[in-house]
């Protein structure tokens, strides 16, 4: 479909893979809803773009893809991707980040705003849509499910903690936030996936996500609860921050 106001972008998808297996292509435009609907009824399909090899029809991109011998993605399936290119990320900031103040990536510091870092970037994630992190956090997390609105209060407290632990500000206020909630989120986790076995999708990159509730998620909680000690020893004279 190639109209005034869309364009396929499946079907942009599709020519650009037949083209990188060396086919040349016809590309025939459906360029009105009328001649959409002419061609879905005269072949019967429900969807565009729909492709044709050597006049046998191949059907649309993902039928194509197994055409090709190539992966299509299932929409149920889970994958631990989104946050480890996540953690990948945040690391890479921190890194930069401590280059650029100290002149050197390999600081303690960095190892500190890696966490933070983290902390809010999945805090971000959570508040893209509050409301279905709020419903998959409900599966799991002891204290929610008792008192509803904390799953509505925890991303932002996340991403509060978050900030402020980057700042080495308010103190007072991150280190406690952050261990509270990542003790709670830790147990939460460990008893649902370890202790009743349960197979969840985990919440921790926003309602949305297809990543497994299991190792990632307890070290989500892990990190943050291990952030708010070594502050904690920072301010009572411990290691140095």
């Amino acid at each position: 479909m190639v109209m005034e106001q869309h364009v396929c972008p499946y079907g942009l998808k599709a020519r650009h893979l037949l083209r990188r297996q060396g086919f040349s292509v016809d590309d025939k435009w459906l360029t009105s809803r009328a001649a959409t609907d002419a061609f879905k009824a005269e072949h019967g399909v429900q969807s565009t773009p729909q492709t044709f090899i050597d006049g046998k029809r191949v059907g649309g991109y993902d039928d194509l893809r197994r055409y090709f011998g190539k992966p299509v993605a299932s929409p149920d399936a889970t994958t631990y991707r989104p946050v480890a290119i996540l953690f990948l990320t945040t690391l890479l900031m921190a890194l930069a980040a401590s280059h650029a103040a100290f002149g050197t990536p390999f600081t303690l510091r960095a190892a500190e705003w890696f966490i933070a870092f983290s902390m809010t970037v999945l805090a971000l994630l959570k508040l893209q849509d509050v409301e279905s992190f709020a419903t998959m956090f409900l599966n799991y997390d002891l204290l929610a499910r008792r008192w509803v609105p904390y799953s509505y209060i925890y991303p932002y407290a996340e991403g509060l903690a978050g900030v402020l632990m980057i700042a080495h500000a308010l103190d007072w206020l991150s280190i406690p936030t952050a261990l509270f909630i990542g003790t709670i989120g830790a147990v939460s986790v460990f008893k649902a996936v370890y202790v009743d076995r349960r197979e969840l999708k985990c919440a921790c990159v926003g309602g949305s996500s297809k990543v497994p509730l299991g190792f990632v998620s307890l070290t989500e909680n892990l990190m943050m609860i291990a952030m708010a000690l070594w502050m904690t020893l920072g301010i009572l004279g411990g290691p140095p921050v």
